[in-house]
This record gives structure tokens, C-alpha cells and sequence, in this order.
């Protein structure tokens, strides 16, 4: 399966000058949480909705600790940009490539979604919800094709199976 069959398409995006009211406006209009950051359709960032959160003021403001990015001084969502709070360094992948590998890049980033560039322009996005619709897809196709033979493989921390009872002879 290849990401094009499940990307979202057009994506909704915004400009680095852009105010997070504006991002945060578009994420509630589509019921969405991440949106690629372009200038002339390249991704320059992404902006999340917890890069928002995290970015607009609130009566129980702390300062930030290790590792968080400081938040603007500026109190109006209106005068603090999507550039100011938005990821630069972002993960993204290809139309061709595989759900499996965005499903790993999402997994190994702990990331919600993955741009998706065909020669640097940005044509599409995967979400976590994307891949699991695929997911489940693929499980009702083979269920259709032979009940109960897409089994769950083991994971190391999952407890293991009793054998099924034998039945018959065995030598």
C-alpha cells in the first residue's frame, strides 16, 4: 500500500508570518492538528496543535522547562507568528513509499503526521488516523478473503498464547 492511496489531499497549510490565531482557526474549521508550514508550496516547518497549546497564553504560565521552546513574550495570538513556535527540522516522505515506512517514521519520531513532497512540493499529508483506516482496511479485506488468518504477531511484553488443544493422534 502506498501512501498516495491514503494521503489527504489538497492539504491545508500555513505561511511562516501567519498568526497562530489564524493556525489555530484553520486547525478547528477542518478538525485538524498539524499543519505544514510553505512558502511558494516548499515546507519551510510544521506547526502542531500542542506547539499552539504551548504558545498561547494562559492564567497558569510557568516558565519552560529543559527542552521546551520559550514562548513568545507577547501575549495576542494575533501578533505571535506561526514561524516563532513552529518545527523547522521536519520528517516527511514520498507519494511511492510504503505505509509501512511512514507507519515506522511515525512511530520511531512520535510523530502524529508526515508531510508527504513530490519534488519538494508539498502534495499531500498522512495522519496516525490515515495509516490506521489502511490498517483496518487491509484487516476486513483478509477477513473477507479467509476468516482468521491475519493473526496477531507477538510482541515481547505481550503474554503469551495457551496452545490450542490437540485433538487427534500424534506421534
Amino acid at each position: 500500500m502506498e501512501v498516495r492511496q491514503w494521503m489527504k489531499h489538497p492539504v491545508h497549510s500555513v505561511k511562516p508570518l501567519d498568526s497562530i490565531q489564524h493556525a489555530r482557526e484553520l486547525m478547528e474549521r477542518h478538525r485538524i492538528n498539524q499543519l505544514p508550514v510553505v512558502v511558494d508550496g516548499r515546507l519551510i516547518g510544521i506547526v502542531t496543535d500542542r506547539d499552539l497549546r504551548d504558545a498561547f497564553p494562559s492564567l497558569f504560565d510557568s516558565p519552560p522547562s529543559a527542552g521546551q521552546k520559550p514562548k513568545p513574550t507577547v501575549t495576542d495570538p494575533r501578533a505571535v507568528t506561526v514561524e516563532q513556535v513552529m518545527t523547522a527540522n521536519v520528517t516527511s516522505i514520498g507519494p511511492g513509499d510504503s505505509i509501512a515506512v511512514a507507519a515506522r517514521l511515525m512511530r520511531t519520531q512520535r510523530i502524529g503526521a508526515l508531510p508527504v513532497l513530490d519534488k519538494e512540493r508539498v502534495v499531500g499529508i498522512l495522519t496516525r488516523s490515515d495509516v490506521l483506516d489502511g490498517f483496518v482496511d487491509l484487516v476486513e479485506l483478509e477477513d473477507m478473503r479467509e476468516p482468521g488468518l491475519l493473526t496477531a504477531k507477538q510482541h515481547p511484553t505481550s503474554r503469551p498464547r495457551k496452545p490450542a488443544p490437540r485433538t487427534g493422534r500424534h506421534s
